[in-house]
């Protein structure tokens, strides 16, 4: 005999929440434009403020509204970045809870950075190797600041995934770099770390200036493997 599951209740909010966003998907409600305001919505649905403040705060956690006080919700432009910091508190939590996420983030990390450093030279402009050549240099200058050190270093490999020409590759490369701050504030730290780093940067740029895209994946795969490996080291002798 099947067994037939029972109909789960639904909170009134999520009713709410759900016949916003077909109004939003359907293009009544475009990017830019304002929601109708709370005692509208309590009308137009026939529910409490609750259950309309509730599917409000939910749309903006879910980064399709912004909410300012005293104003009508509006709907945004959904980007990239927004797309990755709304999983970016859940990686950050899972990293806490279960050590074996990081290893698998390092791995994630180390497949995404070595494709686009491949697809960079592919795509290299003069206008992308310039930033690319100043985010070196800025680096370099960098390299006894550890407080300026950590950004220059992230700039560099977030400019690689801007030559990709995909903007969603920018926003994750700056995400790790966030989920794997500890990782790296301790990695940096090692005797002649960052000098070893700016060499496996030149490299790097080197084979993405020559668009030589087996060299520059090589070389980025040889950067990040290296920098694992050392961190493992080091852990062991913590």
């Amino acid at each position: 005999m099947t067994t037939i599951a029972p109909i789960q209740r639904r909170k009134l909010f999520q009713e709410v929440l759900d016949r916003l966003i077909e109004r939003i998907r359907s293009g009544e409600f475009k990017p830019g434009d304002q929601l109708p305001s709370e005692r509208e919505l309590m009308t137009t649905y026939g529910v409490g403020r609750p259950a309309v403040r509730e599917a409000l705060q939910a749309l903006e956690r879910d980064g399709i509204v912004s909410i300012s006080h005293g104003e009508r919700a509006r709907v945004v432009m959904p980007t990239a970045g927004t797309l990755i910091e709304q999983v970016a508190s859940s990686a950050r939590h899972l990293l806490t809870v279960e050590p074996g996420t990081l290893d698998h983030l390092k791995d994630a990390r180390l497949f995404l950075e070595t494709g686009l450093a491949r697809m960079a030279a592919a795509h290299a402009t003069e206008e992308g190797l310039v930033l690319l050549r100043q985010r070196l240099d800025a680096h370099l200058e960098a390299r006894h600041r550890l407080e300026e050190f950590l950004p220059r270093d992230m700039e560099f490999h977030r400019q690689i995934a801007a030559m990709s020409g995909n903007p969603i590759f920018p926003a994750l490369i700056e995400a790790m770099f966030g989920w794997l701050s500890a990782f790296y504030v301790d990695l940096v730290r090692l005797p002649g770390s960052e000098d070893l780093t700016i060499a496996e940067h030149k490299r790097i740029f080197e084979a993405i200036a020559k668009k030589d895209e087996a060299a520059a994946a090589a070389a980025m795969h040889d950067h990040i493997a290296r920098a694992n490996d050392l961190y493992r080291q080091y852990e062991r002798r913590r």
